[in-house]
């Protein structure tokens, strides 16, 4: 477990370090387009340096804007602009120890109402604040297990 736990806090340190770059909007050409128009770089002038043709790099940038050019052609594209091709994901909740809670959250939720809806059934129903203490608990118990079915 100590392993698992280490692997998180070094890749949510990693993800943090793009949450800045989430804000920034590709131009909607792509970046390809973009930096070759404002560099004053042809299409046959980058497609040499690709060692590829004016219609093949014309083609790769209309798969940058429909979002289909591969992470390779970046690359490539980046190592002959003399640039760095930069990419990582950011987890939506912040961190990815807040997915991680909000998911044990929510199947902690479903677990202890469906114990609840059948105490209720049975004339047991227990008060809203033990439900919600029960979810709290199973909640901390799933985020220590981190069981496959977290990510069903």
């Amino acid at each position: 477990m100590r392993k698992k736990n280490l692997q998180l806090q070094q890749l949510n340190s990693k993800m943090l370090q793009f949450a800045g770059l989430q804000e920034i909007v590709p131009p909607p050409t792509g970046w390809i387009k973009a930096i070759r128009v404002a560099l004053g770089m042809s299409l046959q002038q980058l497609g040499k340096s690709l060692s590829m043709t004016r219609q093949s790099v014309q083609e790769m940038e209309k798969r940058e804007e429909e979002g289909s050019v591969t992470i390779k052609s970046l690359r490539e594209v980046a190592a002959v602009l003399d640039m760095q091709f930069v990419y990582g994901f950011v987890p939506r909740d912040g961190s990815l120890d807040a997915l991680i809670e909000r998911r044990a959250t929510e199947l902690a939720t479903k677990i202890v109402m469906r114990t609840s809806a059948s105490m209720k059934l049975e004339d047991q129903e227990n008060t809203q604040q033990r439900i919600e203490n029960a979810i709290r608990e199973r909640a901390q118990a799933i985020k220590n297990e981190m069981p496959k079915m977290l990510w069903d």
